[in-house]
């Protein structure tokens, strides 16, 4: 009897390795893996997921490189946007999750599969990313889950392991460890709890810088487009340097605690040297280069960007419009950034850009006015107060 196909979007984490150790030995399933790199991994750390799969009984292990379609239709948009969930989060996992899920369908397609999985458990924000694409790409095609429709907790699924002859660094395997190209997700015990934080070795970049640096970053419509004054036409290549330049000061560590898209707190930690600085910088030059109102209106699409983008929104047309609007804010988002780069922290010191709004015959702020007189400011002022003023005056009669 011809056994039925199923392809695991895998990672080579514990979830994932579980999945294909019980796809194939419970199940009874051809196991294809694929693995869709969004930048976070490099050919020898791909090389031994690849190993990992064909131990874990895959037939077939594939790696498909989104890095560049990630930057493109994602990254892109969210350094427009300056997109930080509450704050704080540069929406790593979260974004790169949807093109996993697009890149991993059209393979299930691809190879005529009867089946498509993944490793999400029932309580994250992951289960509806790939559920969500998956539905809507190919609907013909069933989702199995088994960690989550088996609530099983990350001592079971080792123990499972461990019981069927797979060895790995289990100790290793107590960290959900997600890397791409727009910054690595940390989870683990602390994360679980309101009142703890990670330990230093659960981060994957350790911190060895042993002397401040200086880094620029030029920006062109608001791309970057150098690297302390070295060209970059790649931008993909352009992000992986700044990490390069700046993971070695443990910047970008952070923990985030928002609301899921299933209705509970989640928290998780992250390390984002790259994206904390290019989002922090770019948002500097468009203080310089932006009006007042393009700066609101932006900084509203880009949070409902970021909003949908996290809550499994890509494939919504609205995505595209508010990308429109993005890509048109920055036509003069040109300019350099200077950075200042010290062991856990780094500071903005400031831009040079032929389109700085500062430069102006208009007047210098808190010093002198040019363009308008002390009379000017007078007129302006009164009619300014008019709408207070009829408020207040009224208030006045009425309490008689």
């Amino acid at each position: 009897m011809k056994k039925e196909k199923v392809v695991l979007a895998f990672s080579g984490g514990l979830d994932t390795s579980f999945c294909a150790k019980y796809l194939t030995e419970d199940c009874g399933y051809e196991l294809y893996t694929a693995i869709a790199n969004t930048g976070g991994f490099n050919d020898r750390e791909l090389k031994a997921i690849e190993e990992k799969a064909y131990k874990l009984g895959a037939k077939k292990h594939v790696t498909l490189d989104i890095t560049q379609e990630y930057y493109n239709k994602s990254i892109k948009y969210m350094i427009f946007g300056n997109v930080l969930r509450n704050g704080t989060y540069p929406i790593s996992v979260s974004s790169e999750r949807i093109f996993q899920a697009i890149a991993t369908i059209n393979y299930a397609k691809e190879i005529g599969a009867d089946y498509i999985a993944h490793g999400s458990t029932g309580a994250g924000n992951d289960q509806v990313r790939f559920d969500l694409t998956f539905q809507i790409l190919a609907p013909e095609i069933k989702i199995l889950t088994p960690t989550r429709d088996m609530t099983l907790t990350r001592e079971y699924e080792i123990d499972y392991l461990k019981k069927h002859g797979y060895e790995a660094d289990f100790k290793k395997m107590e960290y959900s460890i997600n890397k791409g190209l727009w910054g690595t997700s940390i989870g683990g015990k602390e994360t679980l709890k309101s009142n703890e934080t990670l330990p230093e070795s659960a981060y994957p970049s350790q911190m060895t810088a042993k002397e401040e640096e200086t880094l620029t970053i030029d920006f062109e419509a608001g791309e970057i487009a150098a690297i302390n004054g070295k060209k970059y036409d790649d931008k993909v290549a352009a992000i992986q340097k700044i990490e390069e330049i700046a993971s070695k000061f443990a910047i970008g560590r952070d923990m985030h605690i928002g609301d899921t898209i299933i209705g509970i707190k989640g928290r998780v930690g992250f390390e984002a040297a790259a994206p904390m600085i290019i989002i922090n910088a770019h948002k500097m030059l468009e203080k310089h280069t932006l009006t007042k109102w393009q700066q609101y209106w932006k900084d509203q699409i880009g949070t409902w960007y970021g909003m949908f983008m996290h809550e499994a929104q890509y494939l919504e047309p609205v995505m595209r419009d508010m990308e429109a609007f993005l890509q048109s804010s920055q036509r003069n988002v040109t300019g350099r950034v200077i950075i200042d780069l010290k062991p856990y922290h780094y500071i903005l010191v400031g831009i040079e850009s032929d389109f700085d709004l500062m430069k102006s015959d208009f007047g210098e702020y808190g010093e002198v006015n040019k363009a308008w007189s002390a009379d000017d400011v007078k007129g302006f002022t009164k009619i300014l107060g008019n709408q207070m003023k009829i408020y207040h005056s009224v208030q006045n009669k009425n309490k008689k």
